[in-house]
Protein backbone atom coordinates (compact mmCIF):
# COMPACT_ATOMS: atom_id res chain seq x y z
CA UNK A 1 0.00 0.00 0.00
CA UNK A 2 1.22 3.33 -0.87
CA UNK A 3 1.62 5.79 2.32
CA UNK A 4 0.03 9.36 1.22
CA UNK A 5 -0.62 12.47 3.07
CA UNK A 6 -4.55 12.82 2.91
CA UNK A 7 -4.82 16.51 4.92
CA UNK A 8 -2.01 18.85 6.68
CA UNK A 9 -3.31 22.07 8.95
CA UNK A 10 -0.59 24.42 9.76
CA UNK A 11 -0.12 24.45 13.94
CA UNK A 12 1.83 26.49 14.61
CA UNK A 13 5.85 27.72 14.43
CA UNK A 14 7.13 24.46 12.26
CA UNK A 15 4.12 22.42 13.46
CA UNK A 16 1.78 20.20 11.30
CA UNK A 17 -0.87 18.66 11.79
CA UNK A 18 -0.42 15.77 9.63
CA UNK A 19 -3.20 13.17 8.27
CA UNK A 20 -2.00 9.23 6.48
CA UNK A 21 -4.29 7.51 4.20
CA UNK A 22 -3.38 4.47 6.63
CA UNK A 23 -5.58 6.11 9.51
CA UNK A 24 -2.90 7.76 11.56
CA UNK A 25 -2.86 11.32 12.96
CA UNK A 26 0.34 13.09 14.10
CA UNK A 27 1.37 16.41 14.92
CA UNK A 28 4.56 16.66 13.50
CA UNK A 29 7.18 19.28 14.40
CA UNK A 30 10.08 20.23 11.51
CA UNK A 31 12.00 22.07 13.14
CA UNK A 32 14.83 20.11 13.93
CA UNK A 33 14.63 18.70 10.29
CA UNK A 34 14.60 21.78 8.48
CA UNK A 35 17.21 23.82 10.51
CA UNK A 36 19.73 20.86 10.29
CA UNK A 37 19.65 20.22 7.07
CA UNK A 38 21.83 22.70 5.29
CA UNK A 39 20.86 21.78 1.64
CA UNK A 40 19.86 24.90 0.01
CA UNK A 41 16.30 23.74 -1.41
CA UNK A 42 15.24 23.44 3.01
CA UNK A 43 16.66 27.39 3.19
CA UNK A 44 13.37 29.18 2.29
CA UNK A 45 11.78 26.85 4.80
CA UNK A 46 13.73 28.07 7.83
CA UNK A 47 11.53 31.23 7.59
CA UNK A 48 8.16 30.74 8.96
CA UNK A 49 5.99 32.32 6.61
CA UNK A 50 7.31 30.33 3.82
CA UNK A 51 7.21 27.22 5.90
CA UNK A 52 3.20 27.76 6.78
CA UNK A 53 2.48 27.74 3.35
CA UNK A 54 2.53 24.38 2.49
CA UNK A 55 0.21 21.72 0.00
CA UNK A 56 -0.58 18.75 -0.61
CA UNK A 57 0.63 17.84 -3.87
CA UNK A 58 0.63 13.98 -5.16
CA UNK A 59 1.44 12.43 -2.00
CA UNK A 60 2.81 14.45 0.45
CA UNK A 61 3.50 17.84 1.38
CA UNK A 62 5.15 20.42 -0.65
CA UNK A 63 6.38 24.12 -1.20
CA UNK A 64 6.50 26.22 -4.14
CA UNK A 65 10.65 25.67 -4.53
CA UNK A 66 9.20 21.91 -4.55
CA UNK A 67 10.90 21.09 -1.26
CA UNK A 68 9.00 18.36 -0.10
CA UNK A 69 9.57 15.21 2.76
CA UNK A 70 8.72 11.55 2.07
CA UNK A 71 5.33 10.74 3.68
CA UNK A 72 7.18 7.75 5.22
CA UNK A 73 9.38 9.91 6.84
CA UNK A 74 6.78 12.01 8.43
CA UNK A 75 5.02 9.41 10.06
CA UNK A 76 7.92 8.06 11.18
CA UNK A 77 9.19 11.19 12.74
CA UNK A 78 5.24 11.73 14.01
CA UNK A 79 5.69 8.71 15.45
CA UNK A 80 8.71 9.18 17.29
CA UNK A 81 8.06 12.72 18.52
CA UNK A 82 4.41 11.21 19.84
CA UNK A 83 6.75 8.84 22.17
Amino acid sequence: MILNVTNAEYKGEYKVCLTFSNGESFITDLKETIMNDHRKIFSPLQKIDYFKNFRIKLNTITWDNEADFAPEFLLELGKKQKE
